[in-house]
């Protein structure tokens, strides 16, 4: 019989502990089978950061290191000047990465540090029960934004992508999801070619995945999956931002 799927040798055989309908499950997978594809685990090196992926060094079978919370740039900056021809990437979401570690992730990106990010945006805190994020939307309702979000105190939401294409160091600013085959595909192709760009000494990478949290939006995995098509991706436009192999910008 033809084998039609099979679990990539890049994962370990831990069961996930993520909430059913939560994305980082098929982002994991997405990351490990480039990995396997590429023929790069032996000599990757992952950084797990602080939130709901705390555990991803359970699940990816490569080398892993955790970071203090938001401080997964530096460490990978660090790994990747000290094992210059080891694939290096972090894993983070959108707390640990647009919150507390913002200066870590721009500074990062400015001095085109050449190492992959991969970016879980849920517009919410995940693990520490739900509180407002730096990625939440304008009247998003969160623990600690029980009337909405109101941009007139607590600002607007972070545009990560749109914010890191500015800079000059950065190689790839892409922002995918993964809501479909379609889009799953697309998310693949994006984290692939992260990884190709370290390789190749490009830059600082960032794929940004619009992902779900139905726990703590409340929802059901059905309706979450809608519930960011119809809030999160108006807000957050799919597409590249920065493409260093292509020319241009969006």
């Amino acid at each position: 019989m033809a084998v039609v799927f099979e679990k990539t040798k890049a994962l370990t055989d831990v069961p996930f502990h993520y909430c059913p309908g939560c994305t980082h499950g098929i982002v994991h997978r997405l990351v490990a089978e480039v990995l396997e594809e590429m023929g790069v685990v032996g000599q990757t090196v992952g950084v797990a950061s602080v939130g709901c992926s705390v555990f991803s060094y359970n699940y990816f079978d490569c080398d892993m290191v955790q970071a203090a919370h938001g401080r997964a740039p530096a460490v990978a900056t660090g790994l990747k000047r000290a094992l210059p021809d080891n694939v290096i990437f972090t894993y983070q979401g959108d707390g640990d990465l647009a919150a507390i570690g913002m200066a870590e992730t721009v500074h990062a990106a400015t001095r085109g540090e050449n190492i992959t990010v991969i970016f879980i945006n849920n517009a919410i805190y995940g693990m520490t029960g739900g509180q407002m994020a730096p990625t939440s939307l304008p009247g998003q309702v969160t623990q600690t934004s029980p009337y909405g979000r109101d941009t007139s105190t607590a600002g607007f939401p972070i545009r990560v992508c749109e914010l890191l294409s500015t800079l000059d160091g950065t190689a790839l600013a892409q922002r995918v999801t993964v809501d479909s085959v379609k889009n799953v595909n697309i998310a693949k192709k994006a984290i692939r070619k992260g990884f190709e760009n370290q390789i190749n000494k490009r830059g600082y990478s960032i794929i940004e995945v619009v992902s779900t949290c139905p726990t703590n939006w409340g929802l059901s995995p059905e309706e979450a999956m809608n519930w960011l098509r119809d809030n999160m991706l108006p807000y957050y436009p799919l597409g590249v931002y920065k493409d260093v192999t292509e020319g241009g910008d969006k």
